[in-house]
């Protein structure tokens, strides 16, 4: 495909193409390909990589099955990515609300760490839990239970 008449190596369309399978826009795979390849290509040569979108209908057989065996990777293998893992996600927590106390933000620092407890799950919560013994079930009694508890008991054996 031709993007101002420079010609793209097929080294700068697979990158493309793979791009687009893993959701990338067409502004940010221009942005990349200026910054990795230092061609500037534009938004819409870009959307001509896209089998599922309109300017990408003509796509040839070659960058359709890149494209769908990228994408299909990409969806299947989310362990490559980083905030995928409840770990890294509090770690980046933990790193913004450091700064955000630090600068002051004491508003924004509580909303992290009010995510952080939602990430690791049971730590904030405002649903109060009440079991009965051994954690077991808790106990329904009524008015008359308690009543009836109060009242004297008779003596064993007399009647």
């Amino acid at each position: 495909m031709v993007n101002g008449g420079v010609k793209l190596s097929d080294e700068v369309k697979t990158y493309i193409v793979q791009a687009l399978a893993c959701f990338d826009p067409p502004s940010v795979v221009v942005a990349s390909v200026k910054q990795d390849f230092g061609q500037v290509v534009s938004r819409q040569a870009v959307e001509g990589y896209d089998p599922n979108k309109r300017a990408g209908r003509n796509l040839s057989k070659r960058w359709r099955a890149i494209f769908e065996e990228t994408r299909k990777t990409f969806l299947e293998d989310t362990a490559t990515i980083g905030i995928s893992h409840r770990a890294v996600r509090l770690r980046a927590l933990q790193r913004m609300a450091d700064k955000s106390e630090g600068q002051g933000n004491m508003v924004l620092a509580s909303s992290l760490l009010e995510q952080a407890a939602k990430e690791v799950g049971g730590s904030y919560t405002n649903r109060r839990e009440v079991t009965g013994a051994n954690g077991g079930p808790m106990e329904v009694r009524g008015l008359a239970d308690f009543y009836a508890d109060l009242a004297p008991k008779p003596e064993p054996g007399a009647s």
